[in-house]
């Protein structure tokens, strides 16, 4: 259950409503002593008050609520049989009872998925099946997808339908489909978290200092993203492993294609996954993405052409019809990830800038683009000193991919280490006499460096 991050918590536990208060002094009294023991984590003693609050002044706080969950929390994890039970159950009724007596401050999916977590964690004490389980999430997913924010629910929720697939009680497409609604919701939490962190990126990369809060709400919306891409996502793809492989998927997409060759979702689904397990080389991606693309052309589909032809107008297409910023960053960045991998550096460096200007937050461009300068330091000099002043500067653009994003910050730093260990001596900036000269590097890079001082 958490408060809203607009929410000041001093605010939530020690703002009374004074007129209520002063009708019902024994609720005020309880109040403040349950408030006061919580604070210390007494959750024992804290017990006995906040019940009497709870079944006599229910909506006298919303501290019933944010601490109740607290005191009920301790009281699962220190008990066990039928206390324990009575008190998963009691938790269960509390957050129903949050959205009941403070509707404006607690959502329905969250409340949801908060019973289905707490259901799923005691599955065993409470005698839940999988199915009950998958059900709970499930409701969540249905009556507000929105609110539907939890990493860990998000990830149990499609954990089970693989295992509900596993048991022979879900077929195949249900279990696909569940991984895309999943995966859906976890990429709009991430662009919502992306589009607030780049107003702090921008910010930085303006010479401005971010504020004390302004740093912690930058950290957060890191870990977010962190959390959601390389754990969630993540453990999503290898929980579905093999079962998404090209032998599964090309007979299930053959079997249901007539079916759905006007559906714009199932083709984009389709023709996602297949491309995302490596199944592009079979005839079927092509008339998947051909279908999608007569009926609804996007920078997806276009894409995908280009992938498969190679035609320029394609790629020009890719980039004209994704009007969403975020998408049209990461469309710029598998772009480029092409060009890099096919040895176009120049244009593949173009289209990681691209990506960088409309998602400044994210700094594995800068890791790419110092990849590609090392490997190119042999051939973009006309000595050996030179050659090797390449990796000065690809220590300085990974060093870029720290400071704006920080996530990266660690790797960055250990690339860079890396790269300056390749470049040269103290004693070879000596013997050259040029330290704090500008060196021009050639061929694709184009770049000016700065010789190190000694």
């Amino acid at each position: 259950m958490k408060t809203r991050i607009t929410i000041l918590l001093a605010a939530l536990f020690v703002s009374f409503n004074f007129s209520f208060a002063q009708q019902d002094e024994e609720c005020m009294n309880n109040l403040s002593l349950f408030d006061g023991y919580v604070k210390s984590k007494r959750f024992d003693e804290a017990y006995e008050p906040w019940k009497i609050v709870r079944n006599k002044c229910p909506k006298f706080n919303r501290a019933i609520y944010a601490h109740g969950e607290k005191i009920l929390t301790h009281k699962i994890e220190n008990s066990t049989g039928a206390d324990q039970v009575a008190h998963i159950n009691d938790l269960m009724l509390l957050y129903d009872q949050s959205i009941q007596h403070f509707p404006s401050n607690y959502d329905k999916g969250e409340i949801l998925v908060d019973k289905a977590n707490l259901a799923y964690k005691y599955k065993d004490e409470l005698n839940k099946t999988d199915e009950q389980l998958y059900g709970m999430f499930d409701e969540a997913y249905k009556k507000d997808a929105k609110n539907f924010k939890s990493a860990k629910g998000l990830y149990t929720y499609f954990s089970l339908a693989v295992d509900l697939f596993d048991a022979g009680k879900k077929p195949a497409q249900e279990m696909f489909d569940k991984y895309d609604d999943v995966n859906e919701l976890i990429e709009n939490l991430i662009a919502g978290y992306t589009t607030n962190l780049n107003k702090y990126a921008s910010k930085e990369e303006a010479g401005q200092t971010l504020s004390k809060k302004e740093e912690r709400y930058k950290s957060s919306y890191e870990s977010n993203i962190e959390a959601f891409e390389n754990q969630i996502l993540g453990s999503m793809d290898k929980k579905l492993g093999d079962r998404a492989n090209c032998d599964v998927l090309i007979p299930l997409y053959e079997k249901n294609y007539e079916e759905n060759k006007n559906d714009g979702v199932w083709l984009q689904r389709a023709m996602n996954r297949m491309y995302a397990k490596g199944c592009k080389e079979d005839p079927l991606f092509l008339k998947l993405v051909q279908q999608k693309n007569s009926i609804e052309p996007s920078a997806d589909t276009a894409y995908y052409l280009y992938i498969l032809t190679g035609e320029q107008k394609y790629f020009d297409e890719t980039i004209s019809l994704e009007t969403d910023p975020l998408k049209k960053a990461k469309l710029y960045k598998k772009l480029a990830q092409d060009l890099k991998s096919k040895g176009s550096y120049s244009q593949a460096r173009q289209y990681y800038m691209e990506s960088m200007k409309l998602n400044p937050s994210d700094g594995s461009p800068h890791i790419a683009i110092a990849a590609m300068y090392a490997k190119s330091a042999n051939s973009c000099g006309d000595d050996n000193f030179s050659k090797r002043a390449v990796f000065w500067l690809a220590a300085l653009e990974a060093e870029k991919a720290g400071r704006v994003d920080g996530r990266l910050k660690s790797a960055a730093a250990k690339s860079a280490a890396s790269y300056r260990a390749s470049a040269p001596s103290k004693s070879e900036i000596f013997s050259k006499g040029n330290a704090g000269q500008s060196l021009t590097i050639g061929c694709w890079i184009g770049r000016t460096i700065t010789v190190p001082n000694i």
